[in-house]
């Protein structure tokens, strides 16, 4: 007959491979979830006006109910809070359907990739979110970054407005804000166009 401790080891042992798996599982489910549903503000159509509106998934929520085999997502924010708080959250199934390309970031690359700044004819490559980020250029005349833009405005934004790097942004800003400071000379650089202020 076996000894008291040896069964209390062999039971001690069992509960941690039986917990090491469970959490092996869980973790296979969440993280993949987690990574997939995470990554700041999407714009979806709301189905109750038809109109843009930015959301914010709560992966964490996310991934903690697929641990359960059921991935349920919940709205952690939306633009249309707090008057529509209590709505039924039908335009999850948007994010549901293609969560990275709802994604503000997902679409402002896709917008910038392939054009060329309006002032310096500079090419956008991919935008890396941690730099000094692009800028859009209104009909007024003004530029403006992207993140001064609300994403509910984005599509609007991205129909009429033109790319304008962020040298040239910052340029121009200060040419607007401090009129009798610049001095436009012509730019003499080869095949790119535009004006530089000394």
């Amino acid at each position: 007959m076996p000894n008291d401790a040896a069964v209390g080891w062999a039971l001690a042992l069992w509960l941690l491979a039986a917990s090491l798996i469970y959490l092996y599982g869980s973790l296979k489910l969440a993280v993949p979830t987690y990574l997939r549903f995470r990554g700041g503000r999407r714009l979806v159509t709301c189905p109750e006006n038809h109109r843009p509106a930015a959301v914010v998934v709560s992966a964490l929520d996310a991934a903690a109910s697929a641990t359960l085999g059921r991935r349920r997502l919940q709205l952690k924010a939306c633009s249309r809070w707090p008057e529509k708080k209590g709505c039924g959250q039908q335009c999850l199934s948007q994010v549901e359907a293609a969560p990275a390309d709802c994604l503000v970031r997902t679409m402002l690359n896709r917008w910038y990739l392939g054009k060329s700044c309006v002032y310096c004819r500079k090419p956008f490559g991919v935008i890396r979110w941690h730099d000094d980020k692009p800028a859009f250029l209104g009909g007024d005349g003004r530029t403006r970054r992207w993140d001064e833009v609300t994403p509910e405005a984005l599509p609007q934004v991205l129909a009429f407005d033109r790319p304008v790097c962020w040298n040239c942004h910052v340029a121009e800003t200060f040419r607007r804000e401090h009129p009798g400071l610049v001095v436009d000379r012509p730019w003499r650089g080869g095949e790119r166009g535009g004006r530089r202020a000394h």
